[in-house]
This record gives structure tokens, C-alpha cells and sequence, in this order.
């Protein structure tokens, strides 16, 4: 649905994918992916849209609460990092990477706990940096402010095979990497489409 008018909503309902809770947008080939609040026991709906329009062009769910999306540098791929404690031991998740002509998405992580996925970087159309939550807590009072960033390295991000990212693909050093609170987050992505929101009216009434 084509959104109007030149204030920004009171609720993003028209985007599909309930209260928006992690968003990034690719200006440059004008795409805004957005990922909606994680609701208990439901899938996470993410979904691709026109950043000017705002019309939808695709629409995936993951297992787990979504907290990184990022846009390849070249390739028109999304990666998805997603995630959660599970109560009682073991911080699961997964990352995928979704096609964003096919409207294919690959799991890349072997393990079948996956890990905890809480930041993304393409640090070049080859390097993607990847922060994860410990693989559990069994003994360490300080899992749920640390991480472990991986750098992980593909020819070709596009040919990757499904759950093909080792233990060892995503070993690296410990890092301090505390979490936002759910309602900071929110807070984040509603803030960034406002703004988007407000970028693209203003071009608009400028003709451009």
C-alpha cells in the first residue's frame, strides 16, 4: 500500500509488518527493509519496500526477534540477523540471506541452535562482520553484555550454500555488547522512517 499525506502516520500499520522494531535503509538503490516487533510465539515478519513509495516488494519471516538487517554493498541480497535467549541456557537464532529478486532465503548457520545474531556490517561485497550473543550462559554472569564478533568471508555472497557457516566461520575475539532495551529499539526505527518519511515529502513537494 502507497503511503500519503505529509505528516508522518501515528501508527505504521500500513506497512503489514505490525510495530516496526529494526529498519535500514539503502539509499542508494532506494530500498528501506523493515522488521516488525517480535511478538511471543510468532514469526517475525521483515519485509523490503520502494523508500519512496512504500510500496512492498517482499515479504519474509524469521524464527526468532529480528535485531540487524543489512543491505549488500552490491548484490540485491539482504542479511538478516536474528535471535533470543531461550530462558534457561542457550541464546539461539539465525542469519539469513534473503534474495531480493527471487525472494529466496538461505539459513546460513549450520548449528542447529544457530546463534544470537545481534549486529551486521558488509564491510565490503565480500566481508561481512557479524555480532553475536555468546553461544550460551552455562557460567558466565556477563553473556548477556558480551559477544563474539566473527568476520566472515565469501567470493560470492549470491552462490553461498544453505548452512554452510561453521563454528569456526563465526569464532572471534570477545566484545562488550550490551543490548538495547525492546523500546529503544522501537524507538530507533520509528524515529529513522519518520525521518525518511519527512525526506522524501519534502523532494517531493520540491518536484525532484
Amino acid at each position: 500500500m502507497t503511503a500519503s499525506g505529509e505528516h508522518p502516520p501515528e501508527s505504521w500499520a500500513f506497512l503489514g509488518v505490525g510495530d516496526p522494531f529494526q529498519v535500514v535503509h539503502d539509499e542508494q538503490r532506494g530500498l528501506l527493509a523493515v522488521a516488525g516487533a517480535p511478538a511471543h510465539g510468532r514469526a517475525t515478519p521483515v519485509a523490503v519496500y520502494d523508500s519512496r513509495s512504500f510500496v512492498r516488494r517482499t515479504l519474509v519471516r524469521s524464527r526468532f526477534p529480528v535485531h540487524a538487517l543489512a543491505f549488500h554493498p552490491r548484490h540485491p541480497l539482504l542479511a538478516v540477523g536474528a535471535g533470543q535467549y531461550d530462558g534457561g541456557y542457550f541464546f539461539e537464532g539465525e542469519l539469513l540471506l534473503l534474495d531480493l529478486k527471487s525472494g529466496a532465503v538461505v539459513p546460513l548457520i549450520e548449528n542447529e541452535f544457530g546463534r544470537q545474531v545481534l549486529e551486521l556490517e558488509w564491510l565490503d561485497e565480500r566481508t561481512l562482520r557479524v555480532l553475536m550473543a555468546p553461544p550460551d550462559d552455562w557460567q558466565d554472569e556477563a553473556a548477556h553484555e558480551h559477544g563474539h564478533v566473527a568476520v566472515v568471508n565469501r567470493a560470492d555472497w549470491a552462490a553461498v550454500p544453505a548452512r554452510s557457516l561453521s563454528g569456526r566461520d563465526l569464532a572471534g575475539p570477545r566484545v562488550h555488547a550490551p543490548r538495547p532495551t525492546p523500546h529503544e529499539a522501537a524507538q530507533r526505527a520509528v524515529a529513522t522512517l519518520r525521518s525518511l518519511w519527512h525526506a522524501q515529502r519534502d523532494d517531493s513537494s520540491r518536484g525532484v
